[in-house]
């Protein structure tokens, strides 16, 4: 037998159905897993991985990682390619094919991308006088996976072949059929397999091909989704070893046999239309389920619980239309209002199931659900909802599952409501919290960023304020759809109470609002509700709900205490000023005065605020309303320590022309250092991403870029929020 070592391996699945898959592989074995978007990683034995193919009922695929590398050109993407051990990890006279995900500026053309990827894996047998593999594009033995993202690409060995999810079952389908692994993640969002070992019953009474009945009951007969399945990709890879797959599969044949011999609990399914009726008893045959499972034409309005066994407990589990699948819209609320109304009739005591297209769906039910899952259905999101029908009262449908009896989220059952995207989401607050406690812990900061876009799909900032959260929503990239961008931030909204045990009402979203126009967002209001909040020894007042900014950029805090640890009895000149955090520092550690300068009133009104809150005089600490370059070249008074933070670009009606930071910075300088003591230090920080310092202005002055030293554990990522330098004059 082959040495079997733990190794790394890639399990992908539906979007949201990550979660459920991730179990399904701790109970094989699998070890250090890590959810993705559309996947999870995991490490495992090839026993492991054997099972994850043959058990997996959520799974597409099994991959094996093989390399990675540059793929920035067709000749990078060659290259890396060469680069991989090929006859190592292909048997002999295998055929293979390569299938390309994803394109780039030089390679634009997946069909480019697959061939150039071939060519290197060919070349790489004839450079070592091997014969090469065969090329099969219709039914290779082994599929070798290519995705390039922006210019590297990731190399992988499906193990699979064809999809998991074709349990080979299958003969023929209604108009929209359901994916077999998204209709077995529902069974197991149901809690199915713990149902049927109790001996409920289970009923489709829209069962259309059949699927969720034969996924229900290959669950309940323990029979392995993969165990009719004559091929495997597997088997073209040098790694496979025979004698112990051909073990893993008889130990699966066993259990499939023990199951159906014990028998299974009833499973019936109905249909309206005669036709697709008898495709789904065409499924059943195939499946060799006959015998237990059992169709039959009726109609929503006839069906009823069968009445030749007590059946106590049950899951009815459905996939009614919904407009965008099949059906007319218009009549949908009417068709779901009578399948509660057959629910709360029939079935008492039981569970249900119910995938619907959206919400409205859910409140034309008029009964409550316990839980919700967002999910996918091919492309459109749909909600499945579980209801208890124990004593769930029928109510007129306006006031239905899933706003008042079942929100998306409340501190009480946020653990019982969360989606996938939304658990995913969560997991990440929490461990960011985890990453930041100790340091936390030691710095007494109560104001700090928890979360910046660290998962791409949900793309906003989280920082805390003492008790409150303030979360503020990103631009979404040009290909996510306003549906996607709202459902992620759905998401957010559902997970972020439970996930860091702050109050509802204390989180306050800043949503940028789609739309056409010259303003993407909407100004909050104009309550002016000032939040105190503490950091180091000063106290700052933050605005969490009128403006775009909340008056405190938390990025900056190092530099701001890092002025305030220097400001002990000299000058400071605060430029560009905002708020005057900095500047509340500099007078609290005994600054001999401080200037603040700035073109807004608001802004200098709000820094008064910030005075008079940490009681300290405007006799020293002058406010000055000005364009900055305007007041740097008509004064000529000198200052022991400068902070120079200029916006990226900014066009006032105040002043004439415009200013850009790129460009700009050289004479902003140049002005700024004339203000200089000899001895004293200017901090110079701007958040242009892509910001050069000139040439020039190193050769002039003393510079040094302490841009890592300005940066906590919570801003500590790339790319970095801000640059940042310190001048001084050359010394002679």
């Amino acid at each position: 037998m082959i040495a079997d070592t733990p190794q790394a391996w890639l399990a992908t699945c539906p979007r949201a159905l990550p979660p459920i898959l991730a179990k399904e592989l701790e109970s094989l074995g699998a070890t250090d897993l890590r959810e993705q978007q559309a996947g999870v990683s995991f490490v495992g034995t090839r026993a492991v991985m054997y099972r994850a193919c043959l058990w997996s009922r959520t799974a597409t695929r099994v991959l094996m990682p093989v390399g990675d590398g540059a793929a920035g050109n067709a000749d990078a993407l060659y290259e890396t390619l060469c680069g991989l051990p090929w006859p190592e990890l292909l048997k002999e006279e295998r055929s293979v094919a390569v299938t390309f995900h994803g394109t780039n500026s030089e390679i634009r053309n997946t069909r480019f991308g697959a061939q150039r990827s071939k060519d290197a894996i060919v070349d790489v047998y004839r450079a070592a006088s091997l014969t090469p593999p065969k090329i099969s594009l219709e039914a290779p033995d082994l599929q070798i996976v290519v995705r390039l993202h922006r210019d590297r690409i990731d190399v992988a060995l499906d193990m699979v072949g064809e999809s998991l999810h074709r349990r080979g079952y299958r003969r023929a389908a209604g108009d929209a059929p359901l994916k077999e692994n998204l209709a077995a993640a529902l069974l197991l969002r149901a809690d199915w397999p713990r149902l049927a070992k109790e001996g409920a019953a289970l009923v489709d009474p829209m069962c259309g091909s059949a699927t969720l009945l034969l996924e229900g009951a290959q669950i309940a007969a323990d029979q392995a989704p993969a165990l009719g399945r004559s091929s495997f990709g597997f088997m073209a890879w040098s790694g496979h070893d025979d004698e112990q797959w051909l073990a893993i599969q008889s130990e699966a044949r066993g259990r499939a046999e023990r199951g159906l011999a014990q028998g299974l609990p009833e499973i019936r399914g109905y249909d309206a239309d005669p036709k697709v009726i008898r495709r789904a008893e065409e499924n059943i045959s195939a499946a060799g389920l006959a015998k237990w499972v059992r169709v039959s034409v009726k109609a929503l309005g006839e069906v009823r619980k069968p009445t030749h066994i007590a059946l106590p407990k049950g899951l009815l589990i459905t996939n009614p239309p919904y407009g965008e699948r099949i059906g007319r819209k218009d009549s949908l609320p009417q068709l779901y209002r009578h399948l509660g109304e057959l629910l709360n009739r029939e079935f008492k005591g039981w569970q249900a199931a119910i995938l619907a297209g959206d919400r409205e769906h859910g409140r034309s039910l008029g009964l409550r659900s316990h839980r919700q899952y967002q999910l996918f259905n091919g492309r459109l999101p749909v909600t499945l909802l579980l209801i208890d029908l124990e004593g769930n009262r029928l109510t007129d449908g306006h006031a239905g599952t899933a706003d008042q009896e079942a929100p998306v989220v409340t501190e009480e059952n946020a653990d019982l409501v969360l989606s996938p995207g939304a658990e995913m989401f969560a997991n990440r607050v929490r461990k960011n919290q985890r990453k930041l406690a100790s340091w936390l812990k030691r710095s007494g900061n109560e104001c700090y960023r928890l979360y910046d876009a660290d998962i791409p799909e949900y793309a906003v900032a989280i920082d805390r304020y003492g008790e409150h959260l303030h979360v503020a929503e990103y631009k979404a990239p040009v290909q996510i759809s306003e549906e996607a961008a709202a459902q992620r931030l759905a998401d957010i909204r559902q997970s972020l109470p439970e996930a860091t045990g702050t109050a509802a009402n204390k989180i306050v979203y800043k949503q940028r609002e789609r739309q056409r126009g010259k303003s993407q967002y909407q100004v909050r209001g104009d309550a002016g509700e000032m939040l105190s909040v503490r950091e180091g020894n000063a106290k700052l007042l933050v605005n969490l709900h009128d403006y775009l900014d909340t008056g405190l950029f938390l990025d900056h805090r190092p530099l701001r205490l890092r002025i305030a640890a220097e400001a002990k009895g000299l000058r400071f000149l605060n430029l560009y000023c905002y708020t005057g955090s900095a500047t509340i520092h500099a007078a609290l550690a005994g600054a001999r005065e401080t200037v603040s300068v700035d073109l807004s009133n608001s802004y200098l009104s709000w820094l008064g605020q910030n005075l008079a809150h940490n009681g300290l005089a405007e006799t020293r600490n002058h406010l000055e309303r000005a364009d900055v370059m305007q007041w740097l070249r008509e004064g000529d008074d000198l200052f022991d320590l400068i902070l120079l933070d200029p916006p990226s670009f900014s066009n006032s009606r105040k002043v004439p022309g415009s200013f850009d930071v790129q460009r700009d910075h050289g004479g902003l300088l140049g002005l700024a250092m004339k203000r200089l003591a000899p001895t004293g230090v200017l901090y110079f920080s701007n958040n242009r991403r892509k910001f050069r310092l000139d040439a020039d202005v190193s050769e002039r002055f003393a510079v040094k870029d302490i841009t890592k030293r300005t940066l906590d554990p919570d801003f500590q990522r790339h790319p970095v929020p801000h640059q940042c330098w310190e001048f001084r004059h050359e010394t002679p």
